[in-house]
């Protein structure tokens, strides 16, 4: 018998765990300009401290969801406008010396990026490689002998190329794995799943938090003093440059310099206040689309319904049938996100309202840096007692389930906690009028 002492000794750590893994500061994000790309923040491989398992148990399956790897902007469009404008700059004869460098800049990186639009950087496969070699490496009785493993990606050919680097580093240290590998529709019902109700109120255009995210961004986008530094001429300026779309194609360009191979930096463009500013705008956007604001009244966390389903099934067959090594699946950043907050993982479910706030409370580049995963790691004894340890970037993270063994959860009652939490959200949802008021109830 868990006493009530323990439920709440359980959950308050949770709390003070979830409070510094979600929230961010100014001087973070200084300290490292390249946090200041949110979703295109690489990876971060650091070595993680894991917990050993009780006694007597150990790991027999793996559940897992990836975001894939890093990956080149999604068009050429920034690239292709800058470069020309530029060109016209110096044409011209009204470009500073550093639109000069910068237009050389632009050019390299060009070469290397230009109609490779949002496909996987060799970074991206590598880092799949890598979380793959430390899945074995932390784990590796679970892919001891001939076992099975399901491989499942979205019809986005990023998705499929990082589950492919996945799948062959696995398969080069685990040659007897027999790994089913598959791109299709038939499973994006799961993989990556929104609602058209979701989908109205994340709608750019009429959403009812647009408005007020137009003035939040106006607020913060302010691009004169770039814009000086590269055209040194008032009326071209006037006439030719639209300054915050060209500070946000820079802001696009520098953050995912990070990513690609070519060895060139633009954050000399930007002050650290303004890539914060930038930033905080991004933050604002994945936060609203996809988390659990409190506007939505949990309608775009639900996104993850089917996806928890899918975990719950899936664990429960790999549990009867031992021949199951792993579950697989390989998707966006805007089903990690949802996963997160339905899960309750570290409060990444937290509801707020405020965006002038919500820095300090929710971090994108926290909740889904690029190759970004969620694994489930399932342990039992002799006697067949199950239980779970939830990593979060391959950390080892709570929720808020009672356990007097953290990170480690039985898995009946992971399993009946979500198994409720997901039929009282479905019930809630179901009932959410439309439109959504900003306004609240």
């Amino acid at each position: 018998m868990i006493s009530i002492r323990s439920i709440l000794l359980s959950i308050s750590l949770a709390t003070v765990s979830c409070t510094m893994s979600a929230q961010t500061t100014f001087e973070e994000i200084a300290s490292d300009l390249n946090k200041a790309g949110g979703v295109y923040l690489a990876y971060p491989e650091e070595a993680s401290y894991q917990t050993p398992a009780p006694k007597g148990y150990k790991p027999f399956y793996i559940s897992h969801y990836g975001r894939h790897g890093s990956r080149y902007l999604l068009g050429d469009g920034d690239f292709e406008q800058s470069i020309a404008l530029l060109e016209e700059a110096e044409q011209r004869g009204c470009i500073t010396a550093l639109g000069k460098d910068v237009l050389n800049r632009l050019r390299l990186v060009f070469n290397e990026t230009k109609g490779r639009g949002g496909d996987l950087t060799p970074l991206g496969r590598r880092q799949h490689q890598g979380i793959a070699e430390r899945m074995v490496r932390n784990f590796p009785e679970v892919f001891r002998g001939k076992r099975n493993v399901s491989a499942r990606s979205t019809v986005v050919y990023r998705c499929a190329m990082s589950m492919v680097a996945f799948g062959d580093r696995l398969k080069g240290l685990c040659p007897q794995l027999d790994i089913n590998y598959e791109m299709s529709e038939k499973y994006m019902p799961y993989l990556n799943y929104h609602t058209e109700k979701s989908n109205r109120f994340t709608n750019g255009e009429n959403g009812p938090w647009v408005e007020e995210y137009r003035k939040f961004e106006s607020a913060r986008v302010n691009p004169d003093r770039l814009v000086k530094s590269l055209f040194s001429d008032s009326n071209f300026i006037r006439c030719r440059v639209n300054g915050e779309k060209l500070m946000w194609a820079f802001y696009w360009i520098a953050v995912d310099m990070q990513d690609v191979e070519t060895k060139v930096s633009f954050y000399d463009l930007f002050t650290t206040k303004e890539m914060f500013d930038l930033w905080q705008c991004v933050n604002y956007r994945f936060y609203i689309c996809n988390a659990n604001p409190r506007m939505s009244d949990g309608l775009v966390m639900a996104n993850a319904s089917t996806l928890v389903e899918n975990i719950i099934a899936t664990a429960d067959s790999a549990i009867a049938n031992r021949d199951i090594a792993a579950t697989l699946r390989f998707g966006h950043d805007g089903n990690v996100i949802p996963l997160l907050a339905l899960l309750q993982i570290e409060g990444f479910d937290v509801a707020v309202d405020n965006p002038d706030e919500l820095y300090k409370h929710w971090c994108d580049f926290k909740a889904t840096p690029m190759a970004s995963n969620i694994q489930m790691i399932f342990f039992d004894n002799k006697q067949g007692d199950v239980l779970v340890k939830i990593m979060h970037n391959e950390r080892e993270v709570h929720i808020p389930v009672a356990t007097k063994q953290w990170p480690y959860y039985k898995w009946s009652d992971v399993k009946d906690y979500y198994t409720r939490r997901l039929a009282e959200l479905k019930k809630h949802v179901d009932n959410i009028k439309e439109p959504i008021s900003p306004f609240g109830k």
